[in-house]
């Protein structure tokens, strides 16, 4: 620690015996460097904000329906490429940039220049700053306006420009799809027509026409084994049914034409007398019906027997006259037996015909089919590939048939993308604040840099007396002295010290020499803030 401290006395001893070549060091460097930040040409900095509204109604309801033209990542794409090189150039013929070049090395520069200096800055989704900077305050303010321009521009140009190719393109390539399509329906078409009886139906496409007409006659040989067992069968009930049966029949019935009893159709006069029994259920005696009834009654019973007899003849009564004179009658229970026609015969009879008919219906819808399906599988084994070229002509069919219909989706997806780009206005930009000439200067910051050279000018001036008092090879001190290994016999202790009002008068004026500066400093500062309008 006391070697430490011994040290650190001795540079401060050196140092303050250099102490004005610091001063003038210190002087030297701020003055050289104020000057040289006096120096520094003005930086006018102009700045515009733009808000970009992507439309969030429209643009919801059109997707999936339109074209998808992602309005956000179009502005994305906007920002960064508005610096290229082509919206340079334009930018530098719209502001007289180009009137200042001397050859083409120089609008490299400046191109170049350009591309660092302006600053496209976004401060959110929707929203971003352009800024430049530049020693004139009305070029700063030309070159913003102009860039706002440009990215206008380009934001409702740009996308209309794209969605006219994309419709053209769309539109060449259904000119040529169709022709492709006609080409290949018409091939499909007459290879269909020539080989029909080979080729799938329309109505079960997967299911091959070989395949299905083998189906169809087992199926039909099916139908024919069931028909020809339930033939066999009703052919021996038949059989086994006898064709007549024996009927009895009582008092006032007869044998019908079907084999069964009827009844004796009743007189004029039975049916008047059920007929006003049944008025006497409903009315009374003095009701009009009634008595008009009666008076039929009446009439009927005075009439001639030939006028009261049955109310209509029928082919029934005459078939029970003559049932009942070919019978014989039995005495003793007044009945009849007669052998008839069975009805139920008859009606097996009529089912066995019907088992006959559809039977001979499928043996020929079998004969048929068995011919369909040896004809094709002739056809098969002398052509195999020909179900295979037509699945080939078929799938490139369906390729070209559904690219063809996406194109036309596609196409009219587009121009309903169009229709909103152009009538709607999906992208609207808005101009927040609008450049405008600076009347201040926005760089260099010139009360830092004053400030830095003043801390360097203190820095440089101690580094030199501390440099100076390292090369200095005096000594201070006895122990130095000793320290070169040689006898030393002594040394003096008290020097002549300057008087009191001498080292004062010193130490004032080296306080003076660095108040100076710094009051220098502090003027400089005070012209600094004056000259921004900051006081």
């Amino acid at each position: 620690m006391d070697s430490m401290r011994a040290l650190l006395s001795q540079y401060l001893r050196a140092a303050w015996r250099r102490r004005w070549l610091g001063v003038v060091v210190a002087w030297l460097v701020c003055g050289a460097g104020w000057v040289g930040v006096y120096l520094i040409p003005n930086q006018y900095e102009s700045t515009a904000r733009l808000f970009v509204d992507a439309d969030a109604i429209l643009t919801p309801l059109l997707r999936g329906l339109a074209a998808d033209s992602a309005p956000t990542t179009q502005l994305e794409i906007l920002q960064r490429t508005l610096l290229s090189r082509p919206n340079l150039e334009k930018l530098v013929s719209k502001t007289d940039l180009d009137l200042t070049l001397n050859g083409p090395s120089d609008r490299e520069r400046l191109l170049s220049r350009l591309a660092g200096d302006v600053k496209v800055t976004p401060q959110t989704k929707n929203l971003f700053t352009i800024t430049y900077r530049d020693k004139s305050p009305k070029l700063a303010h030309d070159v913003v306006q102009t860039l706002l321009t440009i990215f206008v521009e380009s934001a409702t140009g740009s996308n209309r420009t794209d969605m006219e190719n994309a419709r053209r393109f769309l539109e060449h390539q259904i000119s040529s799809y169709e022709q492709q399509l006609r080409g290949a329906e018409k091939r499909r078409a007459d290879f269909r027509a020539r080989y029909i009886e080979v080729l799938p139906n329309d109505t079960n496409p997967n299911v091959p026409a070989l395949e299905g007409a083998r189906n169809q006659a087992q199926a039909l040989e099916g139908r024919l084994q069931d028909a020809l067992i339930a033939r066999d069968a009703l052919k021996q009930e038949v059989e086994a049914t006898p064709p007549m049966v024996v009927v009895e029949t009582g008092p006032g019935q007869g044998i019908g034409a079907n084999g069964l009893p009827v009844a004796v159709p009743k007189t004029r006069l039975q049916e008047a007398e059920d007929q006003l029994r049944m008025l006497l259920l409903r009315d009374t005696e003095n009701h009009p019906d009634v008595i008009a009834q009666r008076k039929l009654i009446e009439s009927l019973k005075a009439a001639p027997p030939e006028n009261a007899g049955p109310a209509r003849a029928t082919s029934a009564a005459s078939a029970v006259a003559a049932a009942s004179t070919a019978a014989g009658r039995d005495a003793s229970n007044n009945t009849m037996k007669r052998s008839v026609p069975n009805q139920i015969y008859d009606q097996l009879k009529v089912k066995l015909i019907d088992a006959d008919t559809q039977l001979i219906s499928l043996q020929r819808q079998r004969d048929e089919a068995v011919r369909y399906r040896d004809k094709l599988e002739k056809i098969q084994r002398e052509q195999p590939g020909l179900l295979a070229e037509y699945q080939n002509m078929d799938r490139d069919y369906s390729v070209l048939r559904r690219n063809y219909e996406e194109l036309l989706s596609r196409l009219q997806s587009a121009n309903i993308a169009q229709a909103a780009d152009t009538q709607a206005d999906k992208v609207k930009l808005q101009i927040i604040d609008p450049p405008e000439v600076p009347r201040l200067p926005a760089a260099p910051n010139r009360l830092l840099l004053i400030t830095g050279v003043l801390l360097g000018g203190l820095v440089a001036g101690a580094g030199t007396t501390v440099l100076f008092g390292q090369l200095d090879r005096s000594f201070s001190t006895v122990d130095e002295l000793r320290s070169l290994g040689l006898p030393v016999l002594g040394g003096i202790s008290v020097l002549g010290l300057l008087p009191l009002r001498q080292r004062l008068m010193t130490v004032a004026r080296f306080g003076a020499a660095v108040a100076v500066l710094v009051g220098v400093y502090g003027g400089l500062m005070v012209h600094v803030l004056r000259s921004a309008a900051l006081i």
